[in-house]
């Protein structure tokens, strides 16, 4: 599986958007760096295209991630 993920720092409510394989070990390598941050979404993805598509537009397209925003806004802090 591919993962397309949500972090927000508890601090600042800056959220990041990310993409991973393995979708456990690349939050521990945030957290590292980072302790505020707490996953607050993610969707899997059988292809690896798909979720790095997916990224990209969560990324670039400022509608793709309001709309996100919307569904998931009680998972904000």
């Amino acid at each position: 599986m591919f993962y397309v993920y949500v972090l927000q720092d508890k601090i600042t409510k800056e959220i990041y958007i990310g993409f991973s394989k393995n979708l456990v070990s690349r939050i521990k390598d945030h957290k590292k760096e980072n302790k505020n941050l707490v996953l607050v979404y993610y969707e899997a993805y059988c292809s690896e295209r798909a979720a790095r598509d997916r990224e990209r537009r969560l990324k670039l397209y400022g509608q793709s991630l309001s709309s996100l925003k919307r569904r998931i806004k009680d998972c904000f802090f």
